[in-house]
């Protein structure tokens, strides 16, 4: 099987990244977090004070840190899956949170925050075997990607499972309401954005699976996997 470069791109809480992580560990490839990425940006800024209580973004004072904002992944000892750092502190669990959610969008339509982030995402992928999820993965950071996948769910359903994940993780503060107009109020931006909107590339393979187990979900990614590295 040659080596490739694997973009899936979709909506927010589609489940890009359970199932980008699964594939990735199954055929033995790295996996990139592009969405943890643009978290980690928005946890400094929040960190520093370059975000109003009424969600003001202070765009200038983000451009200007950009340079002194290091992202990695890394897997912490006795764990197996990767953890996301931000200037050498793990910031996984804090990056995940609603507060977080709530301003991601916004910082993630800043042109020079997209600009620097593409940037660090194209030097992961020189060394291709590598499976990335986003929002413009497959259009603007690997539009030569070999495999591309779409993923698609209504915003009622992916509200659902983003709620639940919620609840397990011991956040019993925010209803399903919150979630799915937090879900609405994301897509909405962005699809709008000016700066690489969200959309499926023309050459990308449809996933909608609002009605797909986790197990069928990953028998399909894998097939389609071996059609397109076997060609």
């Amino acid at each position: 099987m040659k080596d490739i470069i694997i973009a899936i791109d979709g909506y927010s809480s589609s489940g890009k990244s359970t199932m980008a992580r699964q594939l990735a560990a199954a055929i033995g490839y790295a996996y990139i977090d592009s969405g943890a990425m643009y978290r980690a940006v928005t946890l400094h800024a929040m960190r520093q004070g370059m975000i109003s209580p009424d969600g003001t973004l202070d765009t200038q004072a983000l451009t200007r840190a950009l340079p002194h904002i290091a992202i990695d992944f890394r897997v912490p000892q006795g764990e197996t899956a990767s953890h996301t750092y931000l200037n050498d502190t793990d910031v996984e669990q804090e990056i995940r949170t609603m507060a977080v959610s709530a301003h991601v969008s916004p910082v993630a339509a800043v042109p020079d925050v997209r600009h620097a982030l593409t940037e660090m995402m194209r030097r992961y992928g020189l060394r291709r075997r590598i499976v990335m999820d986003g929002r413009d993965i497959g259009t603007t950071v690997f539009p030569d990607a070999e495999m591309k996948i779409f993923v698609d769910a209504s915003p009622q359903e992916r509200a659902r499972r983003r709620h639940a994940e919620l609840i397990a993780k011991g956040n019993t503060d925010t209803s399903y309401e919150e979630v799915l107009q937090n879900i609405r109020q994301r897509d909405h931006i962005d699809r709008t954005r000016s700066e690489s909107p969200l959309r499926q590339a023309p050459d990308a393979i449809i996933l909608n699976n609002d009605n797909l187990t986790p197990d069928a979900q990953a028998a399909w990614l894998l097939e389609k996997y071996r059609q397109i590295a076997d060609a």
